[in-house]
């Protein structure tokens, strides 16, 4: 479960203005539901997923969670570039106390990185870059998954495996999943939320959710 309690976040635009990302959210996200997250460009849906990640910190309000959360999936930021796919693999499994050579295995085989897993990931391809990232993110067991396009990485073949071990992890797990198409929000999710203004509406009917979304983007 994953709880916003008056969760506000403003930043400070050049100009000395003010723009809010996020005002005063209350709202659950329950657990083992996988729920859409849509929004019009720009709306907010990363720096939200950064709040709930806690990658970035609230100006107001706290997220509470109950189980664990994960990073944005698929997300390569963090990645070290001096060190190689498997090295930097090992030093996730160690830092999210998972057996590093299980990973590793689960890594490398999904990857397809072949010799490249042991080269620096500076050599690598931004493809490359996402097919590890993803392969450690499914690999690393979460209660509630981030999720941000992340099915449009990598080639068809490659889309399909990300599909097929997303809806894998699903089955024992939530999401809160970001996506611009309407095809994956229903393929993948149970529920939705809208972010509009700031302001978050949670919706138990996906449908309704999705109603309220396209409203917005034809207002």
């Amino acid at each position: 479960m994953i709880r916003l309690e008056n969760l506000t976040k403003v930043f400070r635009t050049p100009s000395g203005g003010r723009k809010i990302v996020a005002d005063h959210i209350n709202a659950v996200f329950p657990t083992g539901v996988s729920v859409a997250l849509m929004g019009r460009n720009g709306a907010g849906k990363s720096t939200l997923m950064d709040l709930i990640s806690g990658s970035i910190r609230p100006t107001h309000g706290r997220v509470v969670t109950t189980g664990t959360v994960s990073w944005p999936v698929g997300f390569a930021g963090s990645f070290h570039a001096d060190l190689s796919g498997s090295q930097n693999t090992r030093f996730i499994a160690r830092t999210y106390g998972v057996d590093s050579e299980e990973l590793l295995k689960y890594v490398q085989d999904f990857a397809e990185l072949g010799d490249h897993f042991y080269a620096p990931v500076r050599t690598y391809s931004a493809g490359m870059r996402s097919r590890l990232a993803f392969g450690v993110s499914m690999g690393v067991p979460f209660d509630t998954y981030l999720v941000d396009e992340v099915t449009s990485v990598g080639d068809t073949a490659f889309r399909e495996k990300s599909k097929a071990y997303f809806l894998s992890r699903m089955q024992s797990a939530g999401a809160i999943f970001v996506s611009h198409s309407t095809a994956q929000v229903r393929e993948f999710c149970q529920t939705g939320a809208v972010l509009e203004k700031g302001r978050l509406r949670y919706f138990e009917d996906l449908e309704e959710a999705i109603h309220v979304h396209e409203t917005n983007m034809k207002a």
